[in-house]
């Protein structure tokens, strides 16, 4: 079944006009090419797109991560700043002490009573630690926050904007426990929600150190506070130049920053976006609410905490789709060019033959006057000019039949006017037969007999068929004859199969060569002259050779007999009624076709040899 329709579409194509052909063609050849060069140029410029995206984005990061590491190497510096300032470890020491003598007195870290001179005491503590805070708080850019704690968990803190935890001791019990472990060391702590004194929902990240004495034993806790906004310009500039949204989780899995700041300090450990992004850095898809987005990440090797940025597909992908959109609409502006151009073209190129095809029509019409113009040199000029050849060579043929015609019709209306009552001359010759036997003339009966019976047979129709068997019984009359006017001279030899005796032949075809033979070649120094007729069976043709040992004749002779055998029109009947060897070469050539004729060899006094082709037997029907 799929044979045949490929077979119906394939003769479809091949019925198609020659322009629709060379249309469809020029479709093919630019469509084509076009599209798959669209396809691929689309599908490499969005692959370039998305990987030029993903390595721009991934350095993004890199510089982001550094700025952010930066900024928390510098909290970490600023926390570690109290180890190299006497003064607040002096103060954190008179606190600790100051307190512990109220615990030891009243059996509790605090006393809402103050003794004489302690408000002294720790109004000076107070402007020690937290005049230095200031200091250090100056120190470092941005919305920072700087609490010192001393063992007792006494705060005492300076801030750049105003506000402070209202719920300063249960933070500092926080810290406290996060921090117990260390000896000294910076730990940073995540993003945390608190109320300020303001009244108002903040979020900040920490970095949290025991403040130790010379001894190395705990003397205090500083805290240095950092508001998440410090991150927001740089977010903020990624997000831009990538169209994505961004998110900063620290080494557990919490939201440190986001984007939108609607996932802060959320737990996200067992989303498929964090757990997709496992490595320290690198890239994946996923799909959010029917929308696919590409995903970067990369990890701080200081913090341990890791960005994510999501790109939504359609926005990495939009300057790609208006490319794609351009070169769409710049492919179809090329086909509907390339279409027209086609049409023209291939106008052009049928047009010649249109206009042959129509005089091949006329020409079938039997109007052979027309012509084909030629103006161009190329394959149609030259078909143009082989057409106008060949009406040229058949309008010559025509009139050559016309004139072969005029001259056959010419011959029969001549043998026509020869046949004057044949009866009445056949029995005129009977009639002096009988007298001659009555004179008791044989030899003029004789005589009279047999040129009765060659006139019988050549007053027939020339065109007429006879049998082999027949036409060689004409020469051996005619022969016969010929030994009563020359007796002794002619001797005639007859091989020819007996299996060849029904053999259709046409009339007079040795008849005249002999007769040649007899009146041109006779040599007088010769008692007898040798006739022979001898039949050669070849592959293709029956060769007759008529043969003689005459005179012969020489080589121009011999050369301007065969040229006019071969190249003269058949000459019109003699007046005294005899058919030449033209005759029979152009009748031969007339009724089988011009691979048979006669051809002639002689040699000057060896005698000629006359070679008649004819047809095989089944084939001679001309």
């Amino acid at each position: 079944m799929k044979d045949t329709s490929k077979t119906s579409w394939w003769s479809f194509i091949e019925d198609m006009a020659m322009e629709r052909k060379l249309l469809l063609v020029f479709l093919i050849i630019i469509t084509l090419p076009l599209s798959f060069i669209s396809v691929i140029s689309y599908k490499s410029y969005s692959e370039s797109i998305k990987d030029n995206t993903i390595a721009y984005s991934e350095k993004m990061i890199e510089q982001m991560m550094d700025g952010i590491d930066d900024y928390i190497e510098d909290m970490k510096r600023i926390s570690s700043m109290p180890a190299y300032v006497n003064d607040i470890k002096q103060n954190l020491i008179r606190s600790n002490r100051y307190y512990e003598q109220k615990q030891m007195m009243r059996g509790s870290a605090k006393s809402e009573v103050l003794a004489p001179g302690d408000f002294d005491l720790l109004l000076s503590i107070q402007r020690g630690i937290e005049g230095n805070i200031s200091f250090i708080n100056n120190i470092k850019r941005g919305a920072n926050s700087v609490y010192i704690f001393d063992g007792y968990g006494n705060g005492y803190y300076s801030t750049k904007d105003g506000g402070v935890r209202l719920d300063l001791e249960q933070s500092y019990k926080y810290w406290s426990e996060r921090s117990k472990d260390t000896s000294g060391e910076a730990l940073l702590i995540g993003t945390q929600a608190y109320t300020s004194n303001l009244q108002s929902t903040r979020y900040a990240f920490t970095v949290v150190r025991r403040i130790v004495d010379s001894q190395w034993k705990p003397i205090g806790l500083i805290a240095v506070e950092a508001n998440i906004s410090n991150m927001e310009n740089q977010v903020n500039e990624l997000d831009k130049v990538t169209r994505g949204k961004s998110l900063i989780v620290d080494e557990n899995g919490k939201v440190v920053y986001d984007s939108g700041q609607k996932l802060l300090t959320t737990d996200i450990s067992n989303t498929n976006l964090y757990r997709m992004a496992k490595d320290s850095a690198g890239s994946f898809y996923d799909t959010v609410s029917g929308k696919e987005r590409l995903n970067i990440y990369s990890s701080s090797s200081k913090t341990s905490w890791k960005v994510i940025i999501s790109i939504p597909v359609d926005e990495l992908t939009r300057d790609v789709k208006m490319t794609r959109n351009a070169t769409i609409a710049a492919t179809l502006i090329i086909i509907v060019l390339a279409l027209i151009i086609s049409i023209i073209l291939s106008f052009a190129l049928t047009k010649p033959l249109t206009q042959m095809i129509q005089l091949m029509k006329k020409v079938q019409n039997g109007d052979l006057d027309v012509q084909f113009r030629v103006k161009r040199r190329d394959e149609i000029g030259l078909l143009g000019h082989q057409f106008n050849r060949m009406l040229a060579r058949i309008r010559q043929l025509i009139q050559d039949i016309y004139r072969i015609e005029e001259q056959k019709k010419e011959a029969e209306l001549q043998a026509l006017q020869s046949q004057i009552n044949p009866h009445f001359i056949y029995n005129t010759l009977e009639s002096i037969r009988m007298t001659a036997e009555l004179n008791d003339d044989v030899e003029a009966a004789d005589m009279i007999s047999i040129l009765g019976k060659l006139l019988r047979y050549s007053t027939g129709e020339l065109s007429g068929r006879t049998t082999m068997k027949q036409e060689l019984l004409y020469v051996r009359n005619y022969v016969e004859l010929l030994g009563h006017r020359y007796p002794g001279r002619f001797q005639l030899e007859i091989d020819v199969p007996e299996k060849l005796d029904n053999y259709a032949i046409i009339k007079l075809v040795f008849q005249p060569i002999i007769e040649n033979a007899a009146y041109h070649g006779l040599d007088d120094s010769k008692p007898q002259m040798q006739l022979r007729i001898r039949c050669e069976i070849t592959e293709h043709k029956l060769l007759f050779h008529i043969s003689d040992d005459g005179c012969g004749m020489d080589r121009a002779t011999l050369d301007k007999l065969n040229d006019s055998l071969k190249y003269e029109l058949p000459p019109k009947k003699s007046i005294n009624g005899g058919i030449g060897m033209k005759n029979v070469h152009q009748r031969v050539q007339l009724h089988y076709g011009p691979a048979y004729g006669i051809e002639v060899f002689s040699e000057p006094g060896e005698g000629t040899d006359v070679i008649l082709s004819l047809p095989l037997p089944g084939r001679q029907d001309g």
